[in-house]
């Protein structure tokens, strides 16, 4: 319900249009948040094999989001979808601490690709509505998020499948955006 009065912000011709990289690992969300974005429905949801493209309007801006599939023999890939990135979204299943280190280490190598060279990034540490839940301070801290010094950055909680912490994601991403 929120997302929908955040979507019905719409202007007929929207300020500026950006790319939004939505990656993570395999299960983490992104596809749920990409329609939960996109108000669409989330109840027959299948792996990723290849990318999702959604366009959708918040405040002002038009934001074209890649959602590219996070299972390890697509990582590769990934790199050929960097090129004119304005923000990067990463997405974290919070309750999966036996892959942390491994989301960890995509993280940043990530970070350190020329091409997303001082690209803002969002993390959201979904699932939060499960009971081993990291919660977003701890993700944070075990990501080593606050060392990020060459960019503005922010870790958002959310439950993709309820739409809880979505939308403030989105907002941060405007808001950044705008301070460019």
């Amino acid at each position: 319900m929120g997302l929908l009065s955040l979507l019905r912000k719409l202007r007929a011709a929207p300020e500026r249009e950006l790319r939004l990289l939505l990656l993570g690992l395999d299960n983490a969300g992104k596809t749920t948040i990409l329609k939960t974005l996109a108000s669409e429905d989330i109840n027959h949801i299948t792996p990723t094999a290849g990318f999702n493209i959604k366009s959708v309007i918040s405040e002002g801006f038009k934001l074209n989001v890649w959602d590219i599939g996070g299972q390890r023999k697509i990582r590769p890939y990934w790199k050929n979808y960097f090129e004119n990135t304005d923000v990067l979204i990463y997405v974290v299943d919070s309750s999966d601490k036996k892959r942390l280190e491994e989301t960890g280490i995509e993280l940043y190598e990530l970070l350190t690709d020329d091409k997303l060279q001082d690209v803002p990034l969002l993390v959201y540490a979904n699932k939060q509505d499960l009971p081993e839940a990291l919660t977003a301070a701890d993700l944070a801290q075990a990501l080593g998020l606050p060392s990020i010094k060459d960019r503005p950055w922010q870790i958002q909680a959310c439950t993709a499948v309820r739409g809880d912490g979505v939308r403030e994601g989105m907002e941060w991403v405007c808001k950044s955006i705008k301070k460019k």
